[in-house]
């Protein structure tokens, strides 16, 4: 009897053996259990050289930044470029604007001439006294708004300026000033202007001048002065010479 119960006996035990023994499929295999692969001294070898044909990680991204940059300045370039071509003709087509207006069609033998200045034109008159500096100075403003070539002298059409003021500078400035004044209110256009007293004691000046009403459908409009200015005037008497730079605001 005992000889029958212990291969039972055997058999549970191997049974209960089984049972707490674990899975094969639970157990990690030996395989996961080993750490990463490590790259050969070929393979590392052959990583090097392709990072040197390449360039190392990154380099692209620099280089497509770089070329990104070198493109954003080309267009800068191109920009200023541009800008300043056209800001230069722009000026050369002001100034050529400028040479077509009446103020610088100059009668022959008139003693004035017109200088470029930023905005504005700078009058240049001269002549044996400056008397006759401030006549030219008068007659250029005039032949800036209008050819003086174009406008008659009528003896019945004559009209008398008398100025006074503090220094030669203020004078010279009362004098354009009044002559401009006559003009915007009445357009008396001055072809023929003569000072007939000139008083440095009291800075006083009388003058005739002699000429026409403006008329659009008879007369060139030229360049409209607004106000003659202090900005860098200049009279300069010499024996026998005396010159007049004066800035009017156009």
């Amino acid at each position: 009897m005992d000889h029958e119960i212990l291969p039972q006996r055997e058999r549970r035990s191997r049974k209960r053996k089984t049972e707490n023994t674990p899975r094969a499929e639970c157990l990690p295999s030996p395989e996961s259990a080993l750490p990463a692969p490590v790259c050969s001294l070929n393979e590392t070898s052959e990583i090097d050289r392709e990072q040197r044909d390449t360039g190392p990680v990154g380099a692209t991204g620099m280089e497509e930044t770089e070329s990104s940059s070198e493109e954003a300045r080309e267009k800068r370039a191109e920009v200023g470029k541009a800008f300043r071509e056209k800001e230069k003709e722009e000026q050369l087509q002001a100034e050529e604007g400028r040479g077509l207006h009446a103020g610088t069609d100059i009668p022959a033998g008139a003693n004035y001439e017109y200088l470029d200045h930023t905005a504005d034109i700078q009058l240049h008159s001269w002549g044996e006294n400056v008397q006759e500096a401030f006549e030219g100075a008068a007659l250029a403003m005039f032949n800036y708004m209008t050819p003086l070539n174009g406008v008659q002298i009528r003896e019945d059409l004559t009209r008398t300026y008398e100025v006074q003021a503090h220094d030669m500078q203020s004078l010279l400035f009362a004098f354009l000033d009044e002559l401009l004044f006559v003009f915007s209110t009445e357009y008396f256009v001055c072809s023929d202007l003569k000072i007939t007293h000139f008083d440095r004691a009291n800075w006083i000046v009388h003058c005739v001048g002699r000429g026409e009403i403006f008329h659009r459908t008879t007369h060139e409009s030229g360049t409209e002065v607004k106000a003659i200015t202090y900005s860098a005037m200049q009279i300069h008497e010499k024996e026998d010479r005396a010159e007049i730079f004066v800035i009017v605001d156009i």
